[in-house]
Protein backbone atom coordinates (compact mmCIF):
# COMPACT_ATOMS: atom_id res chain seq x y z
CA UNK A 1 0.00 0.00 0.00
CA UNK A 2 0.69 3.76 -0.40
CA UNK A 3 0.97 6.97 1.58
CA UNK A 4 -1.68 8.36 -0.74
CA UNK A 5 -3.98 5.65 0.24
CA UNK A 6 -4.37 6.85 3.92
CA UNK A 7 -4.83 10.59 3.68
CA UNK A 8 -8.24 11.96 4.16
CA UNK A 9 -9.91 15.43 4.90
CA UNK A 10 -9.83 16.38 8.52
CA UNK A 11 -11.97 19.16 9.55
CA UNK A 12 -9.80 21.19 12.00
CA UNK A 13 -12.61 21.96 14.59
CA UNK A 14 -12.37 17.37 14.96
CA UNK A 15 -8.94 17.97 16.78
CA UNK A 16 -9.64 17.84 20.16
CA UNK A 17 -7.67 20.88 22.33
CA UNK A 18 -9.34 19.21 25.72
CA UNK A 19 -10.22 15.77 27.02
CA UNK A 20 -13.95 14.71 27.54
CA UNK A 21 -14.33 16.31 31.39
CA UNK A 22 -14.88 12.53 32.62
CA UNK A 23 -12.10 10.69 30.91
CA UNK A 24 -14.49 7.52 30.32
CA UNK A 25 -17.17 9.63 29.08
CA UNK A 26 -15.63 10.04 25.63
CA UNK A 27 -17.46 8.73 22.51
CA UNK A 28 -16.44 4.55 21.46
CA UNK A 29 -17.01 3.75 18.02
CA UNK A 30 -17.35 -0.22 18.00
CA UNK A 31 -16.44 -1.71 15.21
CA UNK A 32 -16.77 -5.54 14.79
CA UNK A 33 -14.78 -6.93 11.74
CA UNK A 34 -16.51 -10.04 11.49
CA UNK A 35 -19.71 -8.83 10.99
CA UNK A 36 -18.78 -5.37 9.22
CA UNK A 37 -20.63 -3.00 11.89
CA UNK A 38 -20.06 0.30 13.59
CA UNK A 39 -21.90 0.78 16.75
CA UNK A 40 -21.60 4.07 18.63
CA UNK A 41 -21.58 4.34 22.62
CA UNK A 42 -19.35 5.79 25.44
CA UNK A 43 -16.38 4.69 26.48
CA UNK A 44 -17.54 3.01 29.58
CA UNK A 45 -19.70 0.33 27.37
CA UNK A 46 -16.70 -0.85 26.50
CA UNK A 47 -17.12 -3.12 29.60
CA UNK A 48 -20.26 -4.99 27.87
CA UNK A 49 -17.49 -6.28 25.28
CA UNK A 50 -15.88 -8.46 27.51
CA UNK A 51 -15.81 -11.70 29.82
CA UNK A 52 -13.98 -12.88 32.38
CA UNK A 53 -10.62 -13.68 32.16
CA UNK A 54 -10.39 -11.69 28.84
CA UNK A 55 -7.08 -9.50 28.88
CA UNK A 56 -6.58 -5.77 28.59
CA UNK A 57 -2.72 -4.84 27.91
CA UNK A 58 -1.70 -1.11 29.56
CA UNK A 59 1.16 0.53 28.40
CA UNK A 60 2.10 1.64 31.47
CA UNK A 61 4.79 4.33 30.31
CA UNK A 62 4.88 7.60 32.29
CA UNK A 63 5.40 11.20 30.28
CA UNK A 64 7.92 13.37 31.93
CA UNK A 65 7.92 17.20 31.35
CA UNK A 66 9.96 17.11 28.49
CA UNK A 67 9.68 20.57 26.85
CA UNK A 68 12.17 23.32 28.09
CA UNK A 69 13.12 26.79 27.24
CA UNK A 70 16.22 27.98 27.54
CA UNK A 71 18.33 30.97 26.12
CA UNK A 72 21.64 31.08 23.87
CA UNK A 73 24.54 32.26 25.09
CA UNK A 74 25.31 35.66 23.92
CA UNK A 75 22.58 36.72 22.37
CA UNK A 76 19.77 35.12 24.71
CA UNK A 77 17.45 33.80 21.98
CA UNK A 78 14.65 31.92 23.01
CA UNK A 79 15.44 28.12 22.18
CA UNK A 80 13.09 25.35 22.86
CA UNK A 81 14.92 22.34 24.13
CA UNK A 82 12.56 18.68 23.58
CA UNK A 83 13.95 16.14 25.26
CA UNK A 84 13.99 12.64 23.66
CA UNK A 85 16.33 10.23 25.39
CA UNK A 86 18.98 9.91 28.32
CA UNK A 87 22.05 8.52 26.51
CA UNK A 88 24.20 8.74 29.21
CA UNK A 89 23.50 9.29 32.90
CA UNK A 90 26.74 9.46 34.15
CA UNK A 91 27.84 12.01 31.77
CA UNK A 92 23.97 13.47 31.70
CA UNK A 93 24.43 13.22 27.43
CA UNK A 94 20.69 13.52 26.10
CA UNK A 95 19.04 13.11 22.60
CA UNK A 96 17.47 16.41 21.91
CA UNK A 97 15.16 18.26 19.01
CA UNK A 98 15.75 22.37 19.03
CA UNK A 99 13.85 24.83 17.55
CA UNK A 100 14.92 27.12 15.87
CA UNK A 101 17.46 24.45 14.86
CA UNK A 102 19.59 27.22 12.52
CA UNK A 103 20.44 28.90 15.48
CA UNK A 104 22.00 26.35 17.36
CA UNK A 105 25.54 25.19 16.76
CA UNK A 106 28.24 22.60 18.14
CA UNK A 107 29.92 24.61 21.08
CA UNK A 108 26.83 26.64 22.09
CA UNK A 109 25.93 27.21 25.24
CA UNK A 110 22.17 27.01 26.57
CA UNK A 111 20.97 28.11 30.13
CA UNK A 112 17.49 27.51 31.97
CA UNK A 113 15.90 28.70 34.17
CA UNK A 114 15.34 32.46 36.20
CA UNK A 115 18.74 31.94 38.17
CA UNK A 116 20.45 29.71 34.67
CA UNK A 117 20.98 26.98 37.37
CA UNK A 118 20.84 24.42 34.29
CA UNK A 119 24.02 24.72 31.83
CA UNK A 120 23.53 22.64 28.58
CA UNK A 121 26.48 22.42 26.12
CA UNK A 122 25.57 21.41 22.73
CA UNK A 123 28.37 18.29 21.73
CA UNK A 124 26.93 16.96 18.26
CA UNK A 125 24.35 17.39 15.59
CA UNK A 126 22.28 14.45 15.06
CA UNK A 127 19.29 15.33 12.42
CA UNK A 128 18.48 18.94 10.87
CA UNK A 129 16.72 19.51 14.51
CA UNK A 130 18.21 16.62 16.52
CA UNK A 131 21.37 17.99 18.71
CA UNK A 132 23.01 16.00 21.62
CA UNK A 133 23.59 17.93 24.49
CA UNK A 134 25.85 17.72 27.44
CA UNK A 135 23.55 19.04 31.25
CA UNK A 136 25.98 20.94 33.44
CA UNK A 137 24.81 20.67 36.82
CA UNK A 138 26.82 20.70 39.95
CA UNK A 139 24.20 18.58 41.87
CA UNK A 140 23.42 14.81 42.29
CA UNK A 141 21.74 12.67 39.57
CA UNK A 142 18.86 12.78 41.46
CA UNK A 143 19.01 17.19 41.93
CA UNK A 144 19.80 17.47 38.29
CA UNK A 145 16.73 14.89 37.31
CA UNK A 146 14.45 17.12 39.67
CA UNK A 147 15.76 20.06 38.05
CA UNK A 148 14.17 19.08 34.96
CA UNK A 149 11.21 18.19 35.80
CA UNK A 150 10.86 21.55 37.77
CA UNK A 151 12.09 23.34 34.45
CA UNK A 152 9.96 21.25 32.00
CA UNK A 153 6.56 21.48 31.10
CA UNK A 154 4.32 18.65 29.55
CA UNK A 155 5.03 18.15 26.19
CA UNK A 156 1.56 18.50 24.57
CA UNK A 157 1.43 17.71 21.00
CA UNK A 158 2.02 20.91 18.34
CA UNK A 159 -1.13 20.81 16.95
CA UNK A 160 -2.90 22.06 20.42
CA UNK A 161 -2.68 25.59 19.97
CA UNK A 162 -3.34 26.91 22.95
CA UNK A 163 -1.15 27.36 26.03
CA UNK A 164 -0.38 23.99 28.14
CA UNK A 165 -2.30 24.32 31.91
CA UNK A 166 -1.79 23.11 34.83
CA UNK A 167 -4.12 20.29 34.11
CA UNK A 168 -2.62 19.13 31.46
CA UNK A 169 0.46 17.65 33.94
CA UNK A 170 -2.63 15.03 35.23
CA UNK A 171 -5.13 14.75 31.93
CA UNK A 172 -2.32 14.32 29.74
CA UNK A 173 -0.81 10.85 31.74
CA UNK A 174 -2.73 7.50 32.18
CA UNK A 175 -3.94 6.47 35.63
CA UNK A 176 -1.88 3.64 35.64
CA UNK A 177 1.19 5.53 34.63
CA UNK A 178 4.37 4.26 36.90
CA UNK A 179 7.71 4.36 34.70
CA UNK A 180 9.04 7.35 33.37
CA UNK A 181 10.54 7.93 30.59
CA UNK A 182 7.65 8.61 27.66
CA UNK A 183 7.79 11.88 25.72
CA UNK A 184 4.30 11.66 24.51
CA UNK A 185 1.23 9.99 26.57
CA UNK A 186 -0.04 6.44 25.08
CA UNK A 187 -3.32 8.06 24.35
CA UNK A 188 -5.93 5.19 24.25
CA UNK A 189 -5.23 4.46 27.46
CA UNK A 190 -6.16 8.29 28.90
CA UNK A 191 -9.62 7.05 28.39
CA UNK A 192 -9.51 5.07 31.58
CA UNK A 193 -10.75 6.16 34.45
CA UNK A 194 -10.53 4.64 37.91
CA UNK A 195 -14.35 3.49 38.46
CA UNK A 196 -14.42 2.56 34.94
CA UNK A 197 -10.59 0.01 35.87
CA UNK A 198 -12.58 -1.08 39.17
CA UNK A 199 -15.63 -2.05 36.96
CA UNK A 200 -14.00 -3.93 34.57
CA UNK A 201 -11.49 -5.86 37.52
CA UNK A 202 -14.91 -6.75 39.35
CA UNK A 203 -16.14 -7.76 36.20
CA UNK A 204 -13.08 -10.42 36.18
CA UNK A 205 -11.13 -9.51 33.37
CA UNK A 206 -7.43 -9.51 33.56
CA UNK A 207 -4.73 -7.07 33.38
CA UNK A 208 -1.19 -7.38 31.75
CA UNK A 209 1.18 -4.16 31.83
CA UNK A 210 3.80 -3.60 29.14
CA UNK A 211 6.00 -0.48 29.05
CA UNK A 212 7.02 1.52 25.66
CA UNK A 213 8.35 4.54 26.40
CA UNK A 214 6.83 6.41 23.72
CA UNK A 215 9.28 8.81 21.70
CA UNK A 216 8.49 10.91 18.76
CA UNK A 217 9.41 7.35 16.66
CA UNK A 218 5.48 7.01 17.19
CA UNK A 219 4.69 10.94 15.94
CA UNK A 220 7.33 11.29 12.89
CA UNK A 221 5.65 12.03 9.64
CA UNK A 222 5.81 9.29 6.52
CA UNK A 223 7.37 10.74 3.86
CA UNK A 224 7.90 8.17 1.69
CA UNK A 225 4.93 6.99 -1.14
CA UNK A 226 6.71 3.31 -0.61
CA UNK A 227 5.94 2.26 2.59
CA UNK A 228 7.94 -0.32 2.80
CA UNK A 229 10.77 2.30 3.01
CA UNK A 230 9.81 4.10 6.20
CA UNK A 231 12.42 3.77 8.76
CA UNK A 232 10.77 4.12 12.10
CA UNK A 233 13.21 6.01 15.05
CA UNK A 234 13.48 3.17 17.60
CA UNK A 235 11.48 2.83 20.92
CA UNK A 236 12.60 1.53 24.44
CA UNK A 237 10.20 -1.60 25.36
CA UNK A 238 10.00 -3.68 28.64
CA UNK A 239 7.55 -6.99 28.40
CA UNK A 240 7.86 -9.02 31.41
CA UNK A 241 7.37 -12.64 32.81
CA UNK A 242 4.00 -11.76 34.35
CA UNK A 243 2.00 -10.45 31.49
CA UNK A 244 4.00 -13.23 28.86
CA UNK A 245 2.12 -15.56 31.03
CA UNK A 246 -1.40 -13.78 31.05
CA UNK A 247 -1.16 -13.18 27.76
CA UNK A 248 -0.38 -16.35 26.75
CA UNK A 249 -2.75 -18.38 28.98
CA UNK A 250 -5.25 -16.08 27.28
CA UNK A 251 -4.18 -17.36 24.02
CA UNK A 252 -3.96 -20.58 24.98
CA UNK A 253 -7.92 -20.73 26.19
CA UNK A 254 -8.95 -18.68 23.07
CA UNK A 255 -9.89 -15.48 25.18
CA UNK A 256 -9.75 -11.55 24.06
CA UNK A 257 -6.64 -10.35 24.36
CA UNK A 258 -7.40 -6.79 23.79
CA UNK A 259 -3.96 -4.08 23.24
CA UNK A 260 -4.86 -0.38 24.76
CA UNK A 261 -3.41 1.45 22.15
CA UNK A 262 -1.07 1.24 19.24
CA UNK A 263 2.17 1.90 21.51
CA UNK A 264 1.00 -1.84 23.26
CA UNK A 265 0.38 -3.09 19.82
CA UNK A 266 3.58 -2.81 18.59
CA UNK A 267 5.26 -3.81 21.72
CA UNK A 268 3.61 -6.99 21.06
CA UNK A 269 4.49 -7.93 17.70
CA UNK A 270 8.08 -6.62 18.07
CA UNK A 271 7.97 -10.01 20.43
CA UNK A 272 6.75 -12.80 18.92
CA UNK A 273 7.85 -16.82 19.35
CA UNK A 274 7.53 -19.10 16.66
CA UNK A 275 4.28 -20.62 17.68
CA UNK A 276 3.07 -17.45 17.84
CA UNK A 277 2.62 -16.80 21.33
CA UNK A 278 4.04 -13.88 23.60
CA UNK A 279 8.48 -13.80 24.58
CA UNK A 280 9.70 -11.43 27.18
CA UNK A 281 11.35 -8.69 25.97
CA UNK A 282 13.77 -5.75 26.76
CA UNK A 283 14.96 -3.41 24.48
CA UNK A 284 14.22 -1.08 21.69
CA UNK A 285 11.56 -1.81 18.52
CA UNK A 286 11.33 -0.41 15.67
CA UNK A 287 8.52 -2.45 14.43
CA UNK A 288 6.19 -0.30 11.69
CA UNK A 289 3.28 -2.16 11.27
CA UNK A 290 1.44 -1.51 8.13
CA UNK A 291 -1.26 -3.50 5.47
CA UNK A 292 -1.09 -6.35 4.96
CA UNK A 293 -0.11 -7.69 8.43
CA UNK A 294 -0.85 -10.89 10.07
CA UNK A 295 -0.92 -9.90 13.89
CA UNK A 296 -0.07 -12.63 16.36
CA UNK A 297 -1.03 -11.91 19.57
CA UNK A 298 -3.98 -9.34 19.92
CA UNK A 299 -7.68 -9.68 18.58
CA UNK A 300 -8.96 -7.02 19.80
CA UNK A 301 -7.96 -3.46 19.84
CA UNK A 302 -9.05 0.15 21.28
CA UNK A 303 -7.13 3.29 19.77
CA UNK A 304 -7.95 6.80 19.05
CA UNK A 305 -8.22 8.18 16.07
CA UNK A 306 -5.87 9.45 14.39
CA UNK A 307 -4.05 11.86 12.04
CA UNK A 308 -4.42 11.78 8.22
CA UNK A 309 -0.94 9.39 6.77
CA UNK A 310 0.37 8.96 9.91
CA UNK A 311 1.85 5.71 11.31
CA UNK A 312 -0.80 4.99 13.30
CA UNK A 313 -3.40 5.01 11.12
CA UNK A 314 -1.70 2.63 9.06
CA UNK A 315 -1.66 0.03 11.61
CA UNK A 316 -5.49 0.62 12.74
CA UNK A 317 -5.74 -0.07 8.58
CA UNK A 318 -3.81 -3.04 9.25
CA UNK A 319 -5.77 -4.29 12.09
CA UNK A 320 -9.43 -3.11 11.09
CA UNK A 321 -9.29 -4.28 7.18
CA UNK A 322 -8.42 -0.98 5.06
CA UNK A 323 -12.08 -0.60 3.49
CA UNK A 324 -13.67 -1.27 6.65
CA UNK A 325 -11.38 1.61 8.26
CA UNK A 326 -11.88 3.60 5.21
CA UNK A 327 -15.92 3.73 6.08
CA UNK A 328 -15.18 4.21 9.95
CA UNK A 329 -13.25 7.23 9.63
CA UNK A 330 -15.57 8.88 6.93
CA UNK A 331 -18.51 7.71 9.81
CA UNK A 332 -16.02 9.79 12.05
CA UNK A 333 -15.92 12.78 10.46
CA UNK A 334 -19.57 13.00 9.65
CA UNK A 335 -20.36 12.55 12.82
CA UNK A 336 -18.33 15.04 14.63
CA UNK A 337 -16.09 12.18 16.63
CA UNK A 338 -12.93 14.21 17.88
CA UNK A 339 -9.61 13.40 16.60
CA UNK A 340 -6.58 12.49 18.04
CA UNK A 341 -5.04 12.67 21.20
CA UNK A 342 -7.65 14.27 23.55
CA UNK A 343 -9.93 12.83 21.17
CA UNK A 344 -13.23 9.92 21.11
CA UNK A 345 -11.40 5.86 21.19
CA UNK A 346 -12.13 3.40 18.94
CA UNK A 347 -12.53 -0.64 20.00
CA UNK A 348 -12.01 -3.02 16.88
CA UNK A 349 -13.50 -6.29 17.94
Amino acid sequence: MKLSHFNFDLPPELLAEYPSEHRDEARLMVLNRKDQTIEHKQFKDLIDYFEPHDVMVLNNTKVFPARLFGNKEKTGARIEVFLLRELNAETRLWDVLVDPARKIRIGNKLYFGEDESLVAEVIDNTTSRGRTLRFLYDGSYEEFRNKLTELGETPLPKYIKREVQPEDQERYQTIYAKEEGAVAAPTAGLHFSKHLLKRLEIKGIDFAEVTLHVGLGTFSPVEVEDLSKHKMDSEEAFIQKPAVDTINKAIAEKRKVCAVGTTVMRSLESSVSSNRTLNEFSGWTNKFIFPPYDFSIANCMITNFHTPKSTLLMMVSAFAGHEFMKKAYAEAVKEKYKFYTYGDAMLIL
